[in-house]
């Protein structure tokens, strides 16, 4: 079954089950160490649960028979991060929770969410009131109408950037930047030459889903002559869950490393 509220868990789930890695993070920080018995492969953080915790394959690609085998009491899936049919084989045998986090209000309510179904209500509050007071902070301080244009690029070869109703569009957004490309959608494809025409004055180049390099950046650059290029960390700008609270202040500090280039 896919929840459709959270009112339709009538228990405290005791075998949690994660499919999304900055989710299995949030269930760490509300402290459901033993309630969660698997994650996947790309869940890092914690380092500990990384090491010890029971592996049901990729994001893209969770081995179903494994999940089944840890027989789990809820599942907690996210609409873009995972596949559709693999979802839906899932809930016909589980709970299963499906996240859609396309904006920071909606990572509030998501951790909201999470809280609730796992009996951590007021935890999951705490935690936003303190991801939004330290939003609010670089909110003050970077102001939309002095954001540097910037293109934030996920993967080479080709080379494709972030569309305007993505997450690290809003993300950037809030860190003082102008995404060029928030009038595309999604993860559209683009070229260097297109680059060089949109008055881009920074390219980010992600940590992830593609590991850019100081390799890929001194090639970059040897393109783009004109235009400052820094690579970043990947989490900061696309995890939704209790790594926000650590974004803020990445965020002012990457400012610094600009003023620096």
């Amino acid at each position: 079954m896919i929840l459709t509220s959270t009112d339709q868990l009538s228990y405290k789930p005791e075998r949690i089950v994660s499919l999304v890695p900055s989710q299995t993070e949030l269930l760490h920080y509300l402290q459901l160490e033993t309630e969660t018995i698997g994650i996947t492969k790309f869940c890092i953080h914690p380092t500990e649960w990384f090491r010890n915790k029971t592996r049901i394959g990729g994001t893209k690609s969770v081995d179903i028979e494994k999940i089944i085998s840890l027989k789990p009491d809820l599942i907690i899936a996210n609409k873009e991060e995972n596949v559709k049919e693999q979802v839906e084989m899932l809930a016909a045998h589980f709970p299963v929770w499906v996240t859609d986090v396309n904006n920071l209000s909606e990572a509030y309510q998501m951790i909201n969410d999470i809280g609730r179904l796992a009996g951590k209500e007021n935890e999951s509050a705490k935690l936003v009131y303190s991801i939004k007071n330290k939003f609010d902070s670089v909110i003050q301080v970077f102001g939309i109408e002095n954001s540097i244009s910037i293109a934030y690029l996920i993967w080479k070869d080709p080379y494709m950037t972030v569309g305007g109703d993505t997450f690290i569009s809003n993300m950037l957004e809030l860190a003082g930047f102008n995404n060029v490309f928030s009038n595309k959608t999604r993860y559209p494809e683009i070229t260097v030459a297109e680059l060089k025409t949109l008055n881009c004055e920074l390219v980010l180049l992600s940590s992830e889903p593609y590991p850019f390099k100081q390799k890929h950046m001194d090639e970059l650059q040897e393109q783009l002559p004109g235009i400052k290029i820094i690579l970043v960390d990947g989490e900061m700008f696309s995890w939704y869950g209790s790594r926000l609270l650590l974004a803020p202040g990445y965020f002012m500090e990457l400012h610094q490393r600009i003023l620096m280039c």
